[in-house]
């Protein structure tokens, strides 16, 4: 009788599609946290280390540097992007779901420090991910702000835009600086977003 399974050897094309996806994601999250660390700079072997892989498999999928720092880019993005409606199904209010994704936001804007001098000879590249950060991320801080102005527990009028542009802006220094703590004082502008509660 012929067989009509796969051979025992064969892997599904999809489940090598999964495969890759992950261990790209798994290089990512790596390149990520050692740009934290030791700057978009550091040499590809701390990055293949971190990983677990030969810098050859780095060099396959990014031939220079642009290249992994844009991939980092886009994965962090995705990543704080994904994680909003997430949280505000999880989160005990709208209000502490806002708070765990500025987390987040502030963990990105760490990452993407060095990001201009790493792509200085390309700036219609820098533009395209500036529009790809604002198309993905407005949306999911609009959505958590406005669940939290709907249960009272913020003021409405802050728009999304301002309120990470003011973020950001309070990022600036904090590489320069050891003294200097941006996540204190994001704190006190969410407070300050606060309604005040009824004595």
């Amino acid at each position: 009788m012929p067989s009509t399974g796969r051979s025992g050897g064969e892997v599904p094309a999809r489940s090598k599609r999964a495969d890759a996806l992950r261990n790209q994601q798994t290089l990512l999250d790596a390149a990520a946290a050692v740009f934290v660390s030791s700057g978009v700079d550091a040499p590809i072997r701390e990055i293949a280390a971190r990983a677990g892989v030969g810098m050859g498999t780095i060099y396959r999928h990014f031939p220079n540097r642009a290249d992994l720092v844009v991939a980092v880019y886009r994965h962090q993005v995705d990543a704080c992007a994904e994680a909003g409606p997430t949280l505000l199904a999880s989160a005990d209010s709208p209000l502490a779901a806002l708070r765990q994704w500025v987390d987040l936001f502030v963990d990105f804007l760490v990452t993407k420090h060095g990001l201009a001098n790493a792509m200085q000879s390309d700036s219609s590249g820098f533009d395209a991910l500036h529009t790809y950060f604002l198309d993905r991320l407005v949306p999911v801080c609009a959505h958590l702000l406005d669940a939290a102005v709907d249960t009272g527990e913020i003021r409405p009028g802050t728009h999304a835009y301002e309120l990470m542009r003011g973020i950001g802006n309070l990022c600036i220094g904090r590489d320069s600086d050891s003294r200097y703590d941006p996540r204190r004082l994001v704190e006190l502008l969410l407070k300050g977003l606060q309604q005040p509660q009824p004595l």
